[in-house]
């Protein structure tokens, strides 16, 4: 059955690397940066138990949009509307269209640039191609094609701009501790101490000084050596080695 993209759109290209994955922690914090975002996420959810099943459930439901049928991606879309009906509070709700497209950006940038960090970048065509692809799913996921960038251009200045004005707040770090310690067992911490570097070397200057993640130039030239190494070894693995493995189910 038809989907909502071509078996070539760069969205799908980009969305089935498997390299986006070492971004998840950087989009969870900037999402957690966004006050709202964090007080919904701490009243409603099971965060700290589960830090990345968040995360999980988002890429299945991108997964789904950019890979499925038209019918499933209008499945989700409406599933994931229902499901944050239910999260209100004081000063959020969880289908605010601002909300969601903020949640969205983050899941956009990151994959920009782990792609171009990882991997190799987009080209001038193809960036654009991806972000008018992005701009789909946003509707999909309810963000009127009217309150999004109208170009690539508009949305990193978006972008720039809402990491500029973002405040994180004590329940933002304390949820993004679950991120960067998660519960597991003691032989994970060289993995997740290699994760943690990671994050907070992609995270925006701004945001990773408000988490207080140490960084130094140490680290700094440790991150661009390994994204040096990535970008000359990964491209020469073969595609389907490379892609995620819930494309794979869903292709």
């Amino acid at each position: 059955m038809e989907g909502l993209f071509a078996d070539d759109a760069v969205i799908r290209q980009v969305s089935g690397e498997a390299v986006l994955l070492l971004g998840g922690g950087r989009a969870l914090l900037m999402q957690l940066a966004h006050p709202k975002v964090a007080a919904g996420v701490a009243d409603h959810s099971d965060f700290e138990r589960d830090p990345f099943g968040r995360l999980r459930r988002t890429l299945e439901a991108t997964y789904t949009i950019v890979f499925g049928t038209r019918e499933e991606a209008d499945l989700v879309g409406r599933q994931l509307w229902a499901i944050h009906d239910h999260v209100t509070g004081a000063q959020y709700h969880a289908n605010d269209p601002e909300l969601l497209m903020w949640v969205h950006a983050t899941l956009v940038d990151t994959a920009l640039r782990v792609h171009a960090r990882f991997l190799r970048p987009l080209s001038d065509s193809e960036a654009a191609r991806y972000y008018e692809d992005s701009v789909v799913v946003a509707e999909v996921l309810g963000v009127p094609r009217s309150l999004q960038p109208p170009d690539l251009a508009a949305f990193r200045q978006y972008t720039r701009d809402t990491v500029g004005s973002l405040e994180v707040t004590d329940t933002a770090r304390h949820l993004a501790d679950a991120v960067l310690h998660p519960r597991l067992p003691f032989v994970a911490e060289p993995g997740l101490a290699l994760a943690r570097a990671l994050t907070a070397g992609l995270l925006p200057r701004p945001l990773r000084q408000q988490f207080g993640l140490g960084w130094n130039r140490n680290r700094k030239t440790a991150l661009l050596l390994a994204c040096a190494a990535s970008r000359t070894v990964l491209p020469r693995v073969p595609t389907v080695v490379r892609r995620a493995p819930a494309t794979l189910l869903a292709s």
